[in-house]
């Protein structure tokens, strides 16, 4: 079983927050709710879940909800935090191959075994009916042969990230709605000594946030919608890579191309580049250790591309249950608490809205009135994707993002490599993958 590994409050005002949600979530623990529906009684559910950037997150369900819980039902929830930056998934498809581990867990990639998962459907159409109905991209992850094989949690948004104070000093007052704008800027910027620092190289999320949504607005796919047949050897897709090259060359700092997520966080907060493509946890960093540069720190949707449209890339949470639990109704029954609007509110609010729900029933909430800097990470959700869209997101999606296909096509043109090189290789490894 993991253990948690406690993490203090981030402050006096969120300390008291906490307190308040606490006493919030303690009220409702005896409710009625939790004794007709949890009926099975083992002495422990394990949920697995990757530690969370806002601690007081992880905090509020370990020290709020799991003794909730317990005293409701008897059943003892072990919270198994598991390392960010990618180290979840290969924990994950272990668990599933000894048939072993938690009873739930934060099913990242979950397209890799979602034969090893039960039907949640019960909970998921439930939750969707109760709470203002779900977004209908994130359908596409969870909903498998017609069935809901996790129930979708939230979504860590993407945005850009930009000193608002350095983006004034060239007379950029408001940010730049087009790419053709946000280069135009750039390079005010970067004469400036304050470039973007654009991440492109093999990170988890910093890196395809920004490059897909740009290949999109371009008009480019990287498959057709069923997924049948590679899409990207167009003019549109020549068109972005030769724009990306040019944004690199001339508006951003030079080893960004090969960043991995954490060092556009480094290069942010030491002050060494003026916009990145992230969520919102640079500025939660800066607000607690740089409170100067908290202030003139703020977020954009990301631009629009040449087809008017505007795109956002989903960085999902889902939660599922897998079927070699001993107790696979028990670990339904917690699903399904943790997902009431007595638990499942008090748990978002805890986290300053990091993560943004899949229900509109949060979209007009006044916890996005908290901080007014964080609303651009709920209007992701409008207009956000799946990597893998318009595709299906299955195994062969999972080896093109995993294998970093498209990131190394614009990192690549970006080192000199010419355009239909790049574009070729990169068409030769989708054909391999998808078969």
């Amino acid at each position: 079983k993991g253990k948690f590994m406690a993490q203090p409050a981030q402050s006096k005002a969120t300390r008291r927050a906490f307190l308040r949600l606490a006493a919030g979530v303690a009220g409702v623990a005896g409710a009625p709710w939790i004794a007709r529906n949890v009926q099975a009684k083992p002495l422990s559910i394990t949920f697995a879940r990757e530690s969370s950037y806002v601690k007081l997150f992880d905090e509020h369900f370990q020290k709020v909800m799991a003794p909730a819980y317990e005293k409701a039902t008897g059943i003892k929830i072990e919270y198994q935090i598991q390392a960010a930056g990618g180290g979840a998934v290969p924990q994950l498809v272990s668990m599933v191959e000894n048939k072993s581990g938690a009873d739930l867990a934060w099913v990242q990639q979950e397209w890799l075994y979602r034969d090893a998962l039960v039907d949640v459907s019960d909970i998921a159409e439930a939750v969707g009916k109760q709470q203002g109905g779900w977004y209908d991209e994130i359908k596409h992850l969870s909903i498998d042969n017609g069935k809901w094989k996790s129930v979708p949690h939230s979504n860590i948004g993407q945005c850009m990230v930009y000193r608002k104070d350095w983006f004034d000093e060239v007379g950029v007052r408001r940010f730049p709605e087009t790419w053709d704008e946000f280069l135009e800027a750039g390079i005010k910027l970067k004469a400036k000594g304050h470039p973007y620092g654009m991440s492109m190289g093999h990170g988890f999320a910093d890196n395809y946030s920004w490059l897909y949504p740009l290949l999109w607005s371009y008009g480019a796919t990287v498959m057709d919608k069923d997924g049948k047949k590679v899409a990207l050897d167009t003019s549109e897709t020549a068109r972005a890579v030769d724009f990306v090259r040019k944004l690199y060359k001339e508006a951003c700092i030079e080893d960004c191309v090969g960043w991995l997520d954490p060092a556009n966080n480094k290069a942010f907060l030491t002050s060494q580049i003026s916009c990145t493509n992230n969520a919102y946890s640079i500025m939660v960093s800066a607000k607690r250790d740089l409170p100067e540069m908290g202030k003139v720190i703020d977020h954009a949707l990301n631009p629009k591309g040449p087809n008017g449209q505007r795109y956002h890339a989903l960085v999902p949470v889902t939660h599922g249950v897998f079927a070699h639990s001993p107790d696979v109704a028990a670990a339904k029954d917690f699903l399904r608490w943790t997902m009431d609007p007595k638990q499942f509110r008090p748990w978002i609010a805890s986290g300053d809205m990091y993560f943004a729900p899949y229900l509109h029933g949060f979209d007009k909430v006044p916890e996005w009135d908290i901080e007014p800097r964080v609303k651009p990470y709920q209007k992701v959700l409008e207009t956000g994707k799946l990597t893998s869209w318009p595709a299906p997101a299955n195994r062969a999606h999972g080896a093109v993002v995993n294998r970093w296909v498209v990131i190394d096509m614009f990192s690549k043109a970006c080192t000199g490599a010419p355009t239909k090189t790049v574009i070729a290789e990169a068409v030769q490894q989708l054909k391999q993958i998808y078969g």
